[in-house]
């Protein structure tokens, strides 16, 4: 189950305050159904959502890896949010972005294995530590933003409620866009521990925006075996163009999981509590590109079937990573095409119509790792629009 856990929850990354805008008032419109505690899912259920999720992973690393040298980004984050958009999408507009996300489940036994997921992480780390000394954490929440008086469809707010613990919460769109993206923007960056700001830029909302689905996760945890500080030097790190770079390289001799692959060995540091771990893969000299390009769900697979304990003397860097992206081109380069198209989408399992499509899917991501362990945050945005009507016609009488 760890491993399942782990591929599921996988983020990715690959090393080579808001202002003092107003902000408007949310009120919350929940559903009367409570979130579900649910039974494990059959263990082929739960296995299929753990593979699509990590193949959906890769399939978006390589889209985005060619973007930045340095990447950071939580495909488990992105899931989550189109998970929930998906639970509005009806015909062709569904099928494309099950294709697109690898959701192979039915839809009720998709969203019954995301709960029940979420609920299995929200549970690990009890009594652990966290790389600040407060406390292990590993947050994911999530929240739906929908135009005030907009009638939204009960059975769709009782989905999101029921599996994913979303709220509708309500804000004014039409009259003060730019107050309600520094609303949403602002619980983001509460959930993340304010690691995460300003996710919804300028402009990405406006008076047609009707609903926004987020998702938040904040994760930090000190390592079971910390490095101490005092051993950490300055020292070189090779780049994939050949070139080198400075950099603060911590170092500690310990019993740590270990692999070896063809062409990349692979190393496993274990967190506090032993429940979470990171797994690192690194490339033989001169074959980084090659790991890149052939990375997958069965790489990630077979590099955490062949680690052992072993007795490591680990030099590794301490960094800090920002990413921030607009996921359109990539999720319809992945074949997820109608749902941003207005007039093609169909979300009427939204509102009982099809004049709602994806705006944009906005996603930023932070992590931080030094000698005590990790401080990680990632947040996802799925902003709603309305087809514009049509402009009233211009009269011509030929008389």
């Amino acid at each position: 189950m760890r491993k399942a856990i782990l591929m599921t929850s996988v983020a990715v990354f690959v090393l080579g305050l808001a202002g003092c805008a107003p902000t408007a008032s949310a009120d919350e419109v929940r559903s009367d159904v409570p979130r579900e505690t649910p039974a494990a899912p059959p263990a082929n259920e739960l296995a299929e959502l753990v593979d699509g999720n990590t193949m959906f992973a890769f399939e978006l690393y390589r889209l985005l890896r060619e973007e930045s040298a340095n990447l950071f980004f939580s495909p488990y984050s992105i899931s989550t949010a189109i998970a929930m958009t998906y639970a509005g999408a009806r015909n062709e507009t569904a099928r494309e972005m099950a294709r697109a996300m690898q959701f192979y489940l039915p839809s009720d036994g998709l969203h019954q294995a995301f709960n029940y997921v979420d609920q299995q992480l929200a549970a690990r780390g009890e009594g652990a530590q966290g790389k600040d000394e407060e406390g292990f954490r590993l947050r994911v929440v999530n929240a739906i933003w929908g135009q005030k008086d907009y009638s939204f469809l009960p059975d769709y707010l009782d989905v999101l409620a029921r599996n994913y613990g979303a709220g509708l919460r309500v804000l004014d769109f039409r009259s003060a866009p730019e107050p309600s993206r520094v609303t949403i923007n602002k619980w983001v960056e509460q959930q993340t521990e304010s690691r995460i700001k300003d996710l919804i830029p300028q402009g990405a909302i406006d008076s047609m925006t009707r609903l926004v689905l987020t998702n938040a996760v904040y994760f930090n945890a000190a390592w079971q075996s910390q490095f101490q500080k005092d051993a950490t030097t300055q020292g070189e790190f090779h780049l994939g163009d050949g070139g080198t770079v400075m950099v603060p390289m911590m170092r500690q001799t310990e019993s740590f999981g270990y692999g070896k692959s063809d062409g990349f060995q692979v190393v496993e540091l274990p967190y506090d509590g032993d429940e979470m771990s990171m797994v690192i893969l690194l490339p033989d000299d001169g074959r980084l590109r090659e790991l890149a390009g052939a990375l997958d769900a069965d790489v990630l697979r077979g590099a955490v079937d062949s680690l052992h304990r072993t007795r490591l003397a680990l030099t590794m860097p301490g960094f800090t990573m920002e990413s921030s992206f607009s996921l359109k081109d990539a999720l319809s380069a992945l074949g997820m095409e109608s749902a941003f198209a207005p007039g093609a989408a169909d979300f009427s399992g939204m509102d009982g119509t099809r004049d709602l499509y994806v705006g944009d899917v906005v996603h930023k991501a932070f992590v931080e790792v030094d000698e005590a362990g990790t401080e990680a945050a990632a947040a996802t945005a799925v902003i709603m629009q309305a087809t514009a009507m049509p402009a009233d016609p211009i009269e011509v009488t030929i008389d």
